[in-house]
């Protein structure tokens, strides 16, 4: 109920908020749809080639014989699908490191920021390069997803641990210390609810990241290219040089829905993270009275 009455209030007072909530619901609405395709969307020549905007084909076929609208329904799950996956990997580990290095600290505490540090440093898009090459003939969306939440963890875990060293110190943690609780179920009672809300941000931000690392890939041709992205529609529709033919619906479906849905998740991330800093919330408080 806190949460809907949140999410009221951001839709309210908060345009970056509602223009990224809105673009959101519609590519999932998209997303939705795709369970809907009457075809296989690996197969080609479904249809005519290159045939222009239609009733039946309402943003036309590309030069493999696919109806685009379809193709790009399945593309937006599937890129969703990867990110939500990679998130979901992601901030099991940035929690558990989080969590578990702020509330103990010493030399646990040292040992595991030691390992963040370490995949820190580690440059990410040669490795992913490097395991996607390796992987090529058996990647799938939840196999890349998967990698890429191995790798994309480390800020948030940092993040994480500096909210519970707050935490650590303050009354509630003291009482239920000498009241005999058990570190674990503090831990995962007491603290991990105040930071429930900045994990929901912080995956928006990774989601962002996971689905531009996947386009990158695609383009690059590393990544499974008969599984329908965004990333590999732009590939295919880069190498039947889409842009020279002037089939514009081609290439800037994926493109343009690309950059919405990258500027939608930023943009719900910076109004969530702003909303729960206590110093704009203040700030909104102030302006509000006057």
């Amino acid at each position: 109920m806190r949460a809907l009455r949140t999410v009221g209030n951001l839709l309210r007072h908060d345009g970056r908020f509602r223009f990224g909530f809105v673009v959101t619901a519609a590519l999932v609405a998209l997303a939705i749809l795709s369970l809907f395709i009457p075809w296989d969307p690996k197969l080609w020549n479904v249809f005519p080639r290159d045939r222009p905007i239609s009733w039946t084909n309402p943003l036309g076929t590309n030069s493999m014989g696919q109806d685009i609208f379809w193709q790009t329904t399945v593309a937006i799950r599937n890129s969703l699908i990867l990110g939500l996956v990679a998130a979901a990997i992601s901030r099991v580990i940035a929690l558990v490191i989080g969590l578990v290095a702020g509330y103990r600290g010493g030399i646990l505490d040292r040992i595991l920021m030691t390992v963040n540090d370490s995949f820190v440093i580690i440059p990410i898009f040669p490795l992913l390069i490097l395991v996607s090459a390796i992987l090529k003939g058996h990647m799938n969306v939840t196999i890349l997803g998967f990698v890429l939440g191995l790798f994309g963890w480390q800020w948030d875990a940092r993040l994480f641990r500096s909210m519970v060293l707050t935490l650590r110190e303050r009354e509630f943690t003291n009482t239920a210390v000498l009241s005999g609780m058990k570190a674990v179920r503090i831990v995962f009672s007491e603290h991990l609810p105040f930071v429930v809300p900045l994990v929901m941000a912080a995956s928006l931000n990774n989601i962002l990241w996971a689905i531009g690392m996947e386009v990158t890939l695609a383009v690059l041709g590393l990544s499974s290219l008969e599984i329908p992205t965004l990333g590999t529609m732009i590939y295919w529709a880069m190498q039947y040089q889409a842009i020279f033919l002037g089939i514009w619906n081609w290439i800037l479906t994926p493109v343009v829905l690309c950059v919405l849905l990258i500027l939608a998740l930023y943009l719900l991330s910076v109004s969530i993270s702003e909303y729960l800093d206590p110093r704009t919330r203040l700030m909104r408080i102030r302006l509000r009275e006057e």
